[in-house]
């Protein structure tokens, strides 16, 4: 599969074997700190379970009164625990978050970082506060440009002239903090968010690539200046070649994958149903087409009803196929900001943002 070898665990609860259902399971990237993607049986449900994992350090040690500063170019500095912050309505959205390195092993040469294949990609309801809601109670300066958002997690990041005992810290430009669905989450799919995933406090940005979703989240600060950090500024940027300005990953690509039928799956000769989910932080999702065997005649998959402005939507088509042997299947997704999934993706230097058509391979009998 052009990956690292992987081990196949069955998870959930606080310990890496606890046990779920048969057949859906993480696939460990990174042991420490622990990293998995979803694997394909956990993508095909609307909801996804169990959700990737992404850590840069280890989890920290978080107490129940825990408490969130909200502090800088304000005209009140906040500090507030879990039960204050509820007091400021619940919101709920269904939201697909997706690492900014996904797919970093179809790339060629492959870039550093974490080995993702496809699974680092995942849908969950995610409940809380409205952002904007708090940063209005605070009062903001009207010359503030972003918004910068710490984690407890501290750790020295892999790389080349990392510093050493960081916290993990990302910023916003004032508008997608200010948006009434960028959230302050404390729960997810509908119970306390898991020790993992950023208990007891988390920010979710919708449509933006996982890393600006800051997990374990302690200090809100707003800036009048941009935020400088490693993880702004040599991080999770788009690095071309050295003569070239780095780009900041931002939205997530228009992107799809299929999920049925599997990968090397042999298959009797005649009607071929397909399904996948396609996804876009640009825009809703306009359509998705599908392409047999390297054929340029593309066909419209049908779209299902969307679960939400920022959740991915299901496609299927019913296709036949009569030939015997091997055959391919691409899907591409457009949104309707008018992006549409490249047959490849640019290289970077970092492997973020692929969003290139996937083939899959399938022999029929």
């Amino acid at each position: 599969m052009g990956r690292q070898l992987a081990l196949l665990i069955s998870v959930e609860k606080d310990t890496e074997t606890s046990l779920i259902q048969p057949g859906h399971r993480l696939i460990i990237v990174k042991a420490d700190p622990f990293n998995a993607e979803a694997a394909r049986p956990a993508l095909r449900a609307e909801i996804t379970e169990p959700h990737f994992v992404r850590a840069h350090f280890g989890v920290p040690a978080l107490r129940r009164a825990h408490r969130l500063q909200i502090g800088g170019e304000v005209k009140r500095a906040l500090r507030l625990t879990l039960d204050q912050l509820k007091t400021f309505g619940r919101r709920e959205l269904t939201v697909t978050l997706e690492c900014a390195g996904n797919n970093r092993l179809d790339m060629s040469p492959l870039p550093p970082g974490e080995p993702w294949h496809e699974g680092a990609l995942s849908t969950a309801r995610w409940a809380g506060v409205s952002l904007a809601a708090v940063l209005e109670r605070a009062g903001l300066a009207p010359d503030a440009v972003q918004v910068a958002f710490e984690g407890a997690d501290r750790g020295t990041p892999d790389g080349e002239g990392a510093p050493h005992g960081i916290a993990f810290q990302r910023a916003l430009p004032i508008e997608k903090a200010l948006d009434p669905d960028t959230l302050l989450a404390l729960e997810m799919n509908g119970a306390p968010i898991p020790e993992r995933h950023g208990a007891p406090l988390r920010l979710i940005v919708p449509g933006w690539y996982g890393m600006a979703s800051v997990k374990w989240l302690e200090r809100i600060e707003v800036l009048r200046d941009p935020f400088e950090g490693w993880f702004q500024d040599d991080r999770y940027v788009y690095a071309h070649g050295d003569d070239q300005p780095t780009e900041p990953v931002a939205e997530m690509r228009c992107k799809s994958i299929v999920t049925r039928p599997e990968p090397g799956a042999i298959l009797r000769r005649g009607s071929l149903p397909i399904r996948g989910w396609a996804w876009s932080g640009s825009a809703e999702v306009a359509g998705v087409e599908i392409s047999i065997d390297g054929s340029e005649q593309w066909q419209a998959a049908q779209l299902d009803e969307p679960l939400g402005r920022y959740a991915w939507r299901a496609w299927k088509l019913t296709c036949r196929i009569e030939e015997p042997g091997r055959h391919t299947i691409r899907a591409r997704a457009l949104d309707a900001a008018g992006n549409r999934q490249p047959e490849w993706c640019r290289f970077n230097r970092y492997g973020y943002g692929n969003n290139a058509v996937q083939t899959l391979v399938v022999e029929v009998g």
